[in-house]
């Protein structure tokens, strides 16, 4: 996919338009998330009406994820790196039944107290994507999902990867299974990941949904449209029906990580719009771990008041 480039205009129009404030120079101004410990990667934040409480960054697992495997399972670091993210300070881990993570969350979470730290996985209910060609319906998966998971609970159960405009008539025995799960306090909330500007629009339609991951950043990689301002619309309505939004691919896959500009640049954009609860990055070294932190703190930090 071409990356785009965004001009300084373009950037600032496309915050105001989703944000209703304007970005003064490149200090972040009038964001929720500069309430409180303004320069904190780790703040807690709420995910919409869930009060579900966790990191404002979060660590995925899934990077190019695919067939129960990840690069973090593949490299063989997925404990000791998901271990070093909960030392930093990072509370929220986001697995799927695709990436094959879960038996490495366990193990590098297992000494820990379960309520200091938040998960989510997600349910594959499409071809391909996991080894056998069965899909057990979701009460059974999340029954696997919390043995592989040594839990009791999973704060977050979504369906994966939905592409469709009318996914919510086609997955209506699953929503259904998941929100007698949640009635149950098996899980805490339920939602959606979404791979299209149609399956995004119908989640924003949808009052079952509790969280959902949105794919954003001001360069239209790997995103449900190109065009940045066709996508921030539907997550403000996302956002202000109540529904927790998780940012994702705000690194475009990993498409411009080389391109520190690009990074820093989208971090401020994706901080900015103030609709986005969190965000996860598909971290695969302690040291982007690092790297990430001091970037986030210098993309919430007052003009001038950057560190290196």
């Amino acid at each position: 996919m071409a990356q785009r480039t965004i001009t300084r205009r373009k950037f600032i129009g496309t915050v105001s338009a989703g944000a209703g404030f304007i970005l003064a120079g490149d200090a972040l101004l009038a964001s929720p998330f500069n309430v409180k410990k303004k320069g904190d990667p780790f703040r807690m934040v709420t995910l919409g009406k869930t009060g579900i409480k966790t990191t404002l960054l979060g660590m995925g697992t899934g990077f190019n994820g695919g067939n129960r495997t990840s690069a973090i399972t593949r490299a063989g670091n997925a404990e000791s790196i998901i271990k070093y993210a909960f030392d930093k300070g990072i509370r929220f881990f986001d697995c799927a039944d695709t990436y094959g993570t879960h038996p490495y969350t366990m193990k590098a979470l297992k000494d820990i107290p379960r309520e200091k730290f938040t998960l989510s996985s997600k349910i594959w209910m499409t071809r391909g994507g996991i080894p056998e060609p069965e899909r057990p319906d979701a009460d059974v998966v999340v029954d696997r999902f919390r043995r592989e998971l040594g839990t009791d609970y999973l704060d977050i159960v979504q369906i994966h990867c939905m592409v469709s405009g009318t996914w919510t008539d086609e997955q209506k025995k699953q929503m259904d299974i998941l929100e007698n799960l949640k009635v149950k306090g098996i899980i805490r909330a339920h939602g959606v990941s979404v791979h299209s500007l149609q399956a995004l629009q119908a989640a924003a339609e949808s009052p079952w949904v509790d969280v959902i991951h949105v794919r954003i950043n001001p360069f239209g990689a790997s995103m449900d449209s190109k065009n940045p301002d066709d996508v921030v619309p539907v997550i403000r309505k996302l956002h202000d029906s109540g529904k927790g939004v998780i940012g994702m691919k705000l690194i475009g896959n990993g498409s411009f990580s080389g391109d520190s500009e690009k990074v820093d640049q989208s971090l401020r954009f994706v901080l900015g719009l103030g609709t986005v609860d969190m965000f996860i990055i598909g971290f695969e070294k302690p040291e982007q771990i690092d790297n990430y932190v001091l970037r986030i703190e210098n993309a919430l930090a007052p003009e001038g008041k950057t560190r290196k």
